[in-house]
């Protein structure tokens, strides 16, 4: 009979003990940070400098190599590996000329500290009790060189044995993560101590069961939201609306370095490796939310989303360097003194013209990347839940700046106060500006009395002559322009619908009798001159095919019965070819649509 085959992918049980105690480390507030900036190594190989009869051993890259197959409860893991924890935060990593005495007065302190902290189990070497003869570890470290190491404090470390359980000389900045932070062993380990202590009192005022139990309540950046909605009445409303989202897999998965904001789902995402104190987070918190706030991410209006972000970073910037708020960060923030007073537009031409300088900026979410994340989701900004977010945002600011200016809360820029009572006033309607444009070319007409018969008149006195007022007959003469419509396939109906109902009551508002039609799809459809009335009711559409816009424009040129000044109304989708138009002439689009070629006209947009 042949043997049964072994199981494969079976767990491991020394590995989760291991990760377990691993995992409730990174948990508790005083090793957090620390837990979070060093490598845990349990591979079998060469590489693995863990001796055959230790737990563990830290290194000054970073990294703890633990026994690979070692079993032991999860408490004593998380014992062991909070002792090679503290040896990194206690800086006792340093050139000593008697290592052997320094590593074992190193472990009698952490083995003390950690008894008094009640942490895990320790293993049955380090259960006893002994007194330590001196107050710290360099006296101890003197003692043990002297008299040599005492019986009842030899071989409390956790590479078992005469071993070793930390090498190296922690002397640079952190190995492992390296290119986020600069701090040491030391300052994490005080970090740390600062968020238990945070916790413990909340524990004390009810707000956590447990030490640890909600991390969220003492981060720089939740207590750099709090300052806000505490003491900033100018984006304290917006900081409330908004979350916090600190998770290192997401900031990795959306390529964020420091931080970025998505308006949509009204969070801001921190990067936690990239280390900000609550004065850097209070700095980035407000540098999201005034994207968000002053609407860049609607203003972008067919530009590089790259290039605009890098010019609102700059001017957004420049105002909190001036209000000082917080503390400029390391990575991500960008600053020019000479660009201060512009916009965000005058600011972004300028760095079209010197795209070499500009290109590769780093933002905070990265280099070459948009702190303001964009979701494909269509006209989002032109939906009814986008509209009803900005309405939302701008309310937010308009009332934090009253609140601001009430409470005496200190001066703010003059180009923030002004893009905020800016955004406060509602825009100008669309057919209200493409009116203006027709005005240009439509003067009011001069209308003079006559008592000419009208063409109805009453039956009851038919010959007595009744007086009016009506336009000069020669003043109508060249009175039209012409409207070319796309009637691709690609176009909307509504907006067809939309925009003919805006010419026809402009047209009978200012006395325009009739208007050249011209419909376009891949073939073009002279509709000759059409009264205005006729225009407003049915009026039968042709087309529905491809974009060839050109020849329609070609045609409208070449007409001889078309004045020779008269304008030109191309409506549009955008998908279209480059156009080349020689006479006065407007583009009307969808909103959120944009040619893909440098209009010489304006352009109106339907919302």
């Amino acid at each position: 009979m042949a043997p049964k085959a072994k199981p494969k992918n079976l767990p491991n049980p020394a590995e989760a003990a291991l990760l377990e105690g691993w995992q409730r480390l990174k948990k508790h507030p005083l090793f957090a940070p620390l837990a979070a900036s060093v490598y845990l190594c349990n591979s079998k190989g060469n590489n693995n400098i863990c001796p055959p009869n230790g737990y563990v051993v830290a290194t000054a890259g970073g990294t703890l190599y633990c026994h690979p197959t070692r079993r032991a409860e999860t408490q004593t893991w998380t014992y062991v590996l909070a002792h090679a924890l503290l040896h990194l935060g206690f800086g006792h990593l340093k050139a000593v000329s008697h290592e052997r005495e320094w590593n074992a007065a190193c472990c009698a302190f952490v083995t003390r500290f950690l008894k008094d902290l009640k942490l895990g189990q320790p293993p049955e070497y380090a259960c006893g009790q002994f007194e330590l003869p001196a107050t710290n570890e360099e006296a101890l470290y003197r003692i043990f060189c002297e008299q040599g190491i005492a019986a009842d404090l030899s071989g409390l470390g956790t590479a078992g044995g005469n071993h070793c359980d930390f090498q190296g000389i922690a002397s640079a900045p952190l190995g492992y993560c390296g290119q986020y932070s600069s701090k040491t062993y030391e300052e994490l380990l005080g970090e740390g101590l600062m968020d238990a202590v945070t916790s413990a009192v909340n524990v004390a005022g009810g707000l956590e069961p447990y030490l640890g139990a909600s991390e969220k309540l003492h981060t720089a950046a939740q207590q750099a939201r709090s300052w806000f909605i505490s003491s900033y009445p100018l984006l304290g409303a917006m900081a409330a609306a908004f979350n916090i989202i600190e998770d290192a897999a997401i900031c990795q998965r959306l390529n964020i370095s420091v931080a970025a904001v998505d308006s949509e789902a009204k969070e801001i995402y921190f990067n936690p490796q990239a280390k900000l104190n609550e004065a850097q987070a209070r700095f980035v918190i407000a540098h999201e939310l005034l994207h968000v706030g002053l609407q860049h991410e609607s203003r972008l209006q067919g530009r590089d989303p790259y290039l605009w972000n890098v010019a609102c970073d700059y001017v957004i910037n420049g105002w909190l360097v001036e209000m000082g708020i917080g503390e400029f960060p390391a990575l991500g923030g960008l600053h020019d003194s000479s660009l201060k007073g512009q916009s965000a537009e005058s600011v972004y031409l300028l760095i079209c013209k010197n795209l070499r300088q500009y290109r590769k900026l780093a933002t905070l979410r990265g280099i070459d990347s948009c702190d303001m994340i964009r979701r494909d989701c269509g006209d989002y900004s032109y939906s009814s839940r986008g509209t009803e977010l900005d309405e939302f945002y701008r309310r937010c600011l308009a009332q934090g700046l009253s609140y601001h200016r009430q409470m005496a809360r200190g001066l703010l820029p003059a180009g923030l106060i002004e893009e905020i009572e800016g955004l406060s006033q509602p825009p100008i309607p669309w057919d209200v500006e493409l009116a203006q444009w027709f005005d240009l070319f439509f003067a009011p007409l001069q209308k003079r009395r006559t008592f000419a018969r009208p063409s109805r008149r009453q039956a009851s006195c038919p010959d007595i002559p009744r007086p009016r007022h009506v336009p000069e007959e020669t003043l109508l003469d060249g009175r039209t322009f012409a409207v070319l419509l796309d009637t691709s396939g690609s176009m909307d109906r509504k907006v067809l619908a939309k925009a003919l109902g805006a010419i026809a009551s402009y047209s009978i508002s200012r006395d325009v009798p009739r208007v050249r039609l011209i419909f376009c799809d891949a073939t073009t459809y002279d509709e000759g001159y059409v009264a205005a009335e006729s225009i407003a009711q049915r009026l039968r559409v042709r087309g529905r095919g491809g974009t060839i816009l050109q020849p329609g424009i070609d045609l409208i040129e070449r007409l001889e019965d078309f004045p020779k000044k008269g304008p030109i109304l191309i409506i549009t989708d955008g998908f279209c070819d480059n156009l080349i138009v020689k006479r006065e002439h407007a583009y009307l689009l969808p909103q959120g649509r944009y040619l893909p070629f440098k209009a010489r006209g304006p352009v109106f947009r339907i919302s």
